[in-house]
């Protein structure tokens, strides 16, 4: 051994110390390291296994009573199932009263008071307008009209109608200083009379002219349309065309 390794195995102590007594400190902090780590995994596992069977709750035990056929008793009648229960329709009758005949005196009556025969009632009219009592309204006789509403967009019909009366529209001044044309289709609903009863912009190539083409076509008039021999309203299509040629 060299100056340096008997140096270095010496102690501030003067003891020995080498790989010979590391060696048989190592077997031995190993051992004591391996019980330790293995008891704290069984006291961990121990500790979950407790809590495990502390906790689980017994499940709840059924009770099962045996009845013997005799203690069911005699069964429901089958005429009686659906049979609601009787129900009492008696209530307290009011006697009906008769008005009594009251005696006035001779003094008290008029001798000008007369009784009309059912054949004068039968002949008399109530006059319309005539107030049916103090606060009452009045009686009023009128015929009553009943609006059937617009047609279907599609009304089979036997003869179409035909215009009437036709009325230009006005050629707006601002789209004639503009240099403006266009075209308007209208669909006009044309009553049982012939009538126009609404018009309705279908195309417009300049709102500028739609107001004048609606103007135009509430003042046409029209045969109306037939079908089964009778009168029925339809939508009829119209174009209003503005050209400042045809104004030249």
């Amino acid at each position: 051994m060299s100056a340096t390794a008997a140096v270095a195995a010496k102690t501030s102590h003067g003891v020995s110390y080498g790989g010979i007594e590391l060696k048989a400190l190592y077997q031995r902090y190993w051992i004591t390291g391996f019980g330790i780590a293995v008891a704290v995994h069984f006291l961990i596992l121990g500790t979950y296994y407790a809590i495990q069977v502390l906790g689980h709750e017994e499940p709840p035990m059924a009770m099962v009573r045996v009845l013997k056929y005799s203690d069911l008793g005699p069964p429901p009648s089958l005429t009686n199932v659906n049979q609601p229960p009787p129900v009492s329709v008696t209530a307290p009758q009011v006697k009906p009263t008769v008005g009594a005949p009251v005696p006035v005196p001779d003094a008290e009556v008029s001798p000008e008071q007369t009784l009309a025969t059912q054949q004068e009632m039968s002949q008399q009219v109530a006059p319309v307008g005539e107030s049916l009592g103090e606060g009452g309204g009045f009686e009023i006789e009128q015929d009553i009209i009943i609006d059937d509403g617009p047609p279907a967009d599609f009304v089979p019909v036997e003869k179409q109608p035909a215009v009437v009366k036709r009325v230009e529209p006005k050629y707006p001044d601002l789209a004639i200083r503009a240099g403006l044309e266009g075209t308007v289709f209208v669909k006009i609903w044309v009553d049982k009379e012939g009538k126009v009863r609404d018009v309705v912009i279908l195309k417009s190539d300049a709102e500028i002219f739609n107001e004048p083409a609606v103007e135009a076509a509430k003042q046409f008039v029209f045969t109306p349309a037939y079908m089964n021999n009778g009168p029925v309203a339809v939508w009829v299509s119209f174009p209003f065309r503005f050209k400042l040629a045809e104004r030249r």
